[in-house]
Formats: structure tokens, sequence, C-alpha cells
């Protein structure tokens, strides 16, 4: 079966493009999603600031005008209620995504087919075989997770997992978001807890290590278990659902291909703020600046790259945590305590301003950055 355009994965990405695709009308390519689950479910959350460039904010299912962050025995709370920290749950996206997708002719979602080979140009058109049978098209946006791993300037990896638990009693302060809650963590490894409560007997709980290895869930358990009997205070609880995830932190060069019929997409084709992790509404940007290309008979687009600037920041950031872990708590307190949340918002949200920046670097501990910049030129500069 012939298409214009294979989106491979029917993830967040993949899923991102198709509803821009169904708003096209007419100029919409015909399009095949290839998604290798059967059913979508409930199976994780997406966060964002609540600025006013934010994309599909009436998704949004919570909203938190408070923000903490804490540290041995500190805590900085912030008012954020002018850009409150936002929810989305998957399963939301993913009902709209597919109602959008059903009522668009020149989209077919293939669910529960998997990719069997490696997608392969023949003439004109790429050829894919899947578990359905073979699949061409002129154009391809992968947004499978990348096979070959991109040059890392700085590795780490943001390993996490989250358990949506309900208590019997009230417990929890339902318009603060806890962000951050540092705990004591192994060697080479920074541990914290963020909990968003959705009611005041229920929560989101999800403990996240940033290290240079990815983790499995079983490294948590322990810690999740320690740190929810701490929260609930003895209150029986139990856990609604669970998500585990890894996000890459690093700065990543783009793979190009030389063909400018196939783009990789998604979280592990630059979709991820390497300092963050913060992907979603990065990844709506780039969903609708990829439909308006292929909607005007254009190549698709891979995702535009940040700012030498921000990626430099954001290098520098992440080499202090991966080389001096142990002052990640002081670091973040730092920040929420001394730089406004305006600012600290605009620069997680990749809109950030030459003040934004400034204000950001003379709140942090000058020390540490100067000598890892200074070990990073000097590595720059290295046959």
């Amino acid at each position: 079966m012939s298409y214009d355009l294979i989106i491979l994965g029917g993830g967040c990405a993949g899923l991102s493009l198709a509803r821009r695709l169904s708003e096209l009308g007419e100029d919409c390519p015909q399009t095949v999603i290839l998604e290798s689950r059967s059913s979508y479910t409930d199976d994780r959350t997406w966060c964002f600031w609540g600025e006013d460039a934010a994309q599909l904010t009436h998704l949004v299912r919570h909203r938190w005008s408070w923000a903490s962050v804490a540290a041995e025995g500190k805590t900085v709370k912030v008012d954020c209620s002018a850009f409150p920290y936002s929810m989305i749950p998957s399963l939301a996206f993913y009902d709209e995504s597919l109602e959008m997708i059903s009522q668009a002719p020149q989209l077919l979602l293939e669910a529960g087919v998997s990719v069997l080979s490696e997608p392969l140009k023949v003439g004109n058109n790429w050829q894919v075989e899947t578990s359905a049978g073979m699949r061409s098209a002129r154009m391809v946006v992968d947004t499978r997770p990348l096979q070959t791993p991109q040059r890392q300037a700085a590795g780490l990896r943001q390993s996490f997992v989250g358990h949506e638990i309900e208590c019997a009693e009230p417990i929890f302060q339902p318009d603060v978001a806890e962000l951050m809650h540092f705990e004591p963590a192994g060697e080479g490894e920074i541990l914290f807890f963020y909990l968003l409560p959705l009611a005041e007997n229920r929560a989101l709980i999800e403990a996240t290590i940033f290290s240079a290895e990815p983790l499995g869930p079983d490294r948590f358990e322990k810690d999740m278990q320690e740190f929810i009997s701490r929260r609930v205070q003895g209150a029986s609880y139990t856990i609604r659902r669970s998500e585990h995830g890894i996000l890459p932190m690093s700065i990543l060069s783009p793979q190009g291909n030389p063909d400018a019929s196939y783009v990789s997409a998604g979280l592990t084709a630059g979709a991820a703020r390497p300092s963050s992790g913060y992907t979603f509404q990065r990844i709506q940007r780039w969903a609708t600046d990829c439909a308006k290309a292929l909607g005007a008979g254009l190549p698709p687009l891979p995702h535009a790259r940040d700012s030498m600037l921000l990626r430099g920041m954001d290098a520098i950031f992440l080499r202090v945590l991966r080389l001096q872990p142990e002052i990640a708590p002081e670091l973040f307190l730092v920040l929420f305590q001394k730089v406004e949340i305006a600012i600290l918002v605009r620069f997680m949200s990749d809109r950030g301003t030459l003040s934004d920046y400034a204000a950001i670097a003379s709140a942090l501990p000058s020390g540490p950055f100067l000598r890892q910049t200074f070990s990073a030129l000097i590595a720059s500069r290295m046959p």
C-alpha cells in the first residue's frame, strides 16, 4: 500500500504531527501512522508551565498555583499563579488525537502493527516491511527511539518511576506542586521526589534519578516505599496506576539524513530539553511547523536546534550536575529562591531572553560553573 507519508510510531510525537496534519483539510498528505501497541492506556503524564505560548491547554486536567523545591530541611515555595504548573494525562491527549485522526480521510492509524525491518529507499519511495504487509511512501517521519545513540556532550539520563496513589484520608495540599524534594542518593546519582496532588487524598508521586546510566523500575522500589510511607503518615493507600520512563539529558548533535524525505523526531531526536527533560511543548511546536511544511508540499522538518547560547548554558549545567552531583540540591534551591519565577518559567519553556540568561547565571554559585566552563573549553581544544 502506498502513501505520501509514513509516520513510524504513534506516541506523543507521532500523534502530535498527525493531529496537526488533520487540520490541513485538502492539503493533508495521504498518511499512515504505524503503531505497535494495539490500544492506548493512561500510561504517562505531561507537564509544562502555563505560559501564553503553551499549546493544547484545553487538555489540561490539573493546575497548581504554587510550586516548591525542598532539600536538607529547607523549602522554597513560589507563587506561579500567573503561569500555573499544568498537567495533561496521556489518555486525554490520546483520545482526542485518535478522534481527530478518525475524522480526517487522508489519515490512517494502523495499531498493533510492528515494523519488521528498517525503511529502505527504492526509487522515489521508502519501503517499510510490517507485520501487516509492505507499506510504501515518498516521505517518512520516524518517531521511534533511535537505534544508534546520538553524540552526547554531557551524558546523563533522567530515569523515573511514578505511582498515582489514593489515600483513605485527606493528606495533600491540592494547590502546591512539589517539583523537587531531594533525598540522599547513591554515588554519582541525584535523587529527588516529585509530588503532584490531584486531590486532598490523591497524588502522583514520582522518584527521579539523574545518573549516567538508565535505570529500571526495580531501582526505585525501596526509595518509593519509604517516601510514600513518610508522606501518608500511616494512612492506608492504594496504587491506582504506575508509570516509568527514561529521558535523555544530553546535548544532542542531530543526525542528519542526506535524504530530506526521511527525518527522525521525538524524545531521542531532539524533542527533550537537555537540562530539564521537558518535552511536550517542544513536540507541539515541532508538529505545528512540520505539518505546515508538509501541507505546503515541502519535505518534513526535524526538530529545530536550540540557540547556541541555550545549548552552551545547558551543556555547562549538565556538566556540573554530572561531575558534582552533591551540589545539585543547592543549585535548584538557589534558582527558585533568587530568580524571579517569571524568568525561570521563560527559561525552562525555551522563551528566555538575554537578560533572563544573565539573571540565571548570576544567581548560581560562580565557582563550579567557572571551573566546568574552563574545563569544557580546554577539552574542546584537545585533539
